[in-house]
């Protein structure tokens, strides 16, 4: 950052009086003033101090805002270029600039000190985690950090795919908060933007970071990608979009290259990052890019949850409404070839009338908004009583859900809209 009105006086010691060419080193160094432009006061040659020249009675260095705050400070909090990577030391640029909640002296994993892992303290409770998943989801992690002392080629990719709604995803958390990983988590929605490359840099960026927890924090750290198919998946006469491209290429460079990651800075030879495990999910990887794909780079697994897995994860999900297990399994069993989720859409149907219940005792619809928003200020919401689960009331919520379903089969306005096209 240039600074204005910047004076420089250089004291020079004198050459030693002696018929050798060599200097004096024995005297104090020379000094250099510079005078900042953002007030209070300087040292002078004399050992005392003298204020600062301001530039002027409008200079933007001197403007504060509403909260007196300085006006170059807010531009800088509210810009979305601020470069937090290079480095600040307290003296060298104004301390404005600086900042207290790292000390004067912020350094250059500043960045990686921002929250952006995660640590699962809402999952709270008892879940069950299918032994198939936990082997394959652990034996890639632990192959991945042991790959330098393991004479083999590991994929650095774990591709889980499968049905929707199987709890790929809850299923890969909860181990990671039983393993004590701690994860750099993205989604499909982040492998698109209006800048080329943008996605693929992202990546890279990620992957650093997940890095850096490892080295920094000595925790381990797996980058994890949700619903890839969803972003990079070619559907019908779907465009593949130059992001597109970049990604594929970006994580294939990943899994042949995983300690020499570029985020765009010049190549250097000491510039070696720690190998992380890539895990990603989806629900049909032959809608990807073939050699992304392939052995050696991605390992993939097909979660199909069998019915002793559904029977025991949704006996971990009821056990709290006093739901025993043979009451599970008869739901189960009248509910054949669903998804796991809707084990759980049932249990969250239940609350509907409580809820209702629940505003006509608050006064109604017309006051919900105020108190909903109560709580921001005074915390007095009125208190909400959960509805107890009977087998009763689950199977008519699950009744329920299975004619919405069915509905949307039988029911294609599409063409009753458009009566004229042909199917």
């Amino acid at each position: 950052m240039a600074l204005t009105n910047i004076s420089l006086r250089f004291k020079f010691p004198p050459l030693k009086s002696s018929s050798s060419s060599t200097f004096n080193t024995t005297r104090k160094p020379s000094s250099i003033v510079c005078s900042k432009p953002d007030g209070g006061k300087v040292a002078n040659d004399d050992g005392g101090t003298k204020p600062r020249k301001k530039l002027s009675e409008q200079s933007s260095w001197e403007v504060k805002d509403s909260e007196g705050k300085d006006y170059l400070y807010r531009l800088g909090a509210e810009s979305d270029n601020v470069n937090i990577s290079v480095g600040a030391r307290s003296g060298m640029i104004d301390d404005v600039f600086i900042g207290d909640f790292l000390g004067k002296d912020s350094d250059i994993v500043f960045d990686y000190r921002q929250k952006a892992t995660r640590s699962f303290e809402h999952l709270q409770g008892d879940y069950y985690i299918a032994p198939s998943f936990l082997d394959k989801v652990a034996v890639h992690i632990v192959k991945n950090y042991l790959a330098p002392s393991l004479n083999i080629k590991i994929p650095l990719i774990l591709g889980i795919w499968g049905g929707k709604g199987q709890g790929k995803t809850f299923q890969t958390e909860l181990i990671f908060k039983t393993m004590g990983v701690e994860p750099v988590i993205m989604s499909a929605g982040e492998l698109e933007s209006d800048r080329a490359g943008e996605p693929g840099r992202l990546i890279r960026d990620r992957y650093r970071t997940a890095s850096q927890v490892i080295q920094n924090q000595g925790k381990m750290s797996v980058l994890m990608i949700n619903d890839i198919d969803a972003g990079l998946g070619r559907f019908g006469e779907t465009q593949m979009t130059v992001n597109n491209q970049i990604v594929v290429g970006t994580l294939m460079n990943l899994a042949d290259n995983p300690t020499r990651v570029s985020v765009g800075q010049e190549w250097r030879e000491a510039d070696i990052v720690n190998r992380v495990p890539l895990i990603v999910t989806g629900n049909d990887f032959s809608t990807l890019y073939a050699p992304l794909i392939r052995e050696g780079r991605m390992e993939k697994f097909y979660w199909q949850p069998t019915r002793e897995d559904i029977v025991n994860i949704v006996s971990r999900m009821y056990e709290k409404d006093g739901i025993s297990r043979k009451d599970v399994i008869s739901i189960v069993d009248k509910f054949p070839n669903q998804a796991l989720d809707f084990y759980g859409a049932l249990r969250s149907r239940t609350y509907d009338r409580s809820i209702l219940k629940w505003v006509d005792e608050a006064g109604g619809m017309e006051t919900l908004g105020k108190i909903l928003l109560r709580s921001k200020k005074t915390k007095e919401v009125p208190q909400f009583t959960p509805p107890e689960q009977t087998v009763e009331a689950l199977l008519e919520s699950g009744y329920s859900l299975i004619n919405e379903q069915k509905l949307i089969m039988e029911t294609k306005l599409s063409k009753e809209y458009m009566k004229n096209m042909d199917d």
